[in-house]
C-alpha cells in the first residue's frame, strides 16, 4: 500500500528529473532570447562605432603645415621684433601639445571626471617668475588656435588658406608694415629739473642722445625728491 509520504516523494523526484527548460514558461524563454540577441547586436554596433587612432598621411601633412606656419611667424615676425628666445620654446611646445591632444580626443571618449581633471591641470599652469605681456599672450593664443585648427584635419587647401590668413594678418599688423612697432623701456632719470611739463621737448631730446633710441613720447612715473630722480617710461620706434 502506497502511503501519502511515498506519493509525495515520487512527485518530487519526477519534478527534479524533468528538464529545466520545461520549468520555464515559453514567454520568459522568448524574452531572454531576445535580450541575448539585443546584447549581441549592441556589442557589434559598439565595435563598429569604435574609432581606431590612425597616424596616416593626412595627419603628417596637417602637422607639417602647422609647424611650417609656426616657424614662419616666429622667424619672420616675432623674433625680429622682440628678440625673446625664451618664449619660443613655450610657443612651439604649446602648439605641438595642443595639436596632439586635439587629435587624440577625436578618437577617445573621456569621462566627466577625466575631462575636469584635464582642464584642472591646464588651469594650474601659471607663470610666477615672469608675467607675460599682452603681445606675448596674443602670440601664445595664436599658436594654440593654430594647433587646434590643424588637428581637426581639414582638407589641405582649406587648412593652408586658414593658416595663410593668420600669417598674413599677423605680418601686416605686427610686422611694421601698416602699424609701426612701438617699444617701451623704463628708465631711472637723475636730472629732476627736466621733468617739468614745459621742458618735455628738451627731456625727450636728452633721452634720445643718451640712449640712441628713436623716442617719440614719454610718461613720467614715480618721482623721488630725496634722490633727485624719476622713473620715466619712454616709447620709441625701431629705426
Amino acid at each position: 500500500m502506497i502511503t501519502t509520504k511515498q506519493l509525495t516523494m515520487f512527485f518530487l523526484l519526477l519534478l527534479l528529473a524533468m528538464p529545466v527548460k520545461l520549468c520555464i514558461p515559453q514567454e520568459v524563454d522568448t524574452i531572454m532570447a531576445e535580450m541575448d540577441d539585443t546584447n549581441l547586436s549592441d556589442e557589434k554596433e559598439k565595435k563598429k562605432e569604435k574609432k581606431v587612432l590612425e597616424i596616416n598621411e593626412k595627419f603628417l601633412i596637417s602637422l607639417g603645415i602647422n609647424l611650417l606656419n609656426v616657424a614662419l611667424i616666429i622667424l619672420l615676425i616675432y623674433y625680429p621684433n622682440y628678440r625673446k628666445l625664451d618664449y619660443i620654446f613655450t610657443f612651439i611646445i604649446f602648439n605641438l601639445v595642443i595639436f596632439l591632444l586635439t587629435f587624440v580626443l577625436k578618437y577617445v571618449k573621456l569621462s566627466v571626471g577625466a575631462a575636469f581633471g584635464l582642464f584642472a591641470v591646464f588651469s594650474m599652469l601659471r607663470y610666477r617668475t615672469l608675467s607675460l605681456s599682452i603681445k606675448d599672450l596674443t602670440y601664445l593664443f595664436i599658436f594654440i588656435a593654430m594647433g587646434v585648427l590643424s588637428a581637426i584635419q581639414l582638407d589641405y587647401y582649406e587648412l593652408a588658406i586658414i593658416h595663410a590668413i593668420i600669417l598674413t594678418c599677423t605680418f601686416l599688423l605686427d610686422g611694421n608694415v601698416i602699424i609701426k612697432g612701438e617699444h617701451i623701456k623704463r628708465i631711472q632719470y637723475e636730472n629732476i629739473d627736466m621733468i617739468k611739463p614745459d621742458r618735455h621737448p628738451e627731456l625727450i631730446e636728452d633721452l634720445r642722445n643718451r640712449t640712441g633710441l628713436n623716442i617719440h613720447r614719454i610718461v613720467i612715473g614715480k618721482v623721488d625728491f630725496l634722490k633727485d630722480s624719476a622713473r620715466i617710461k619712454v616709447y620709441y620706434y625701431d629705426k
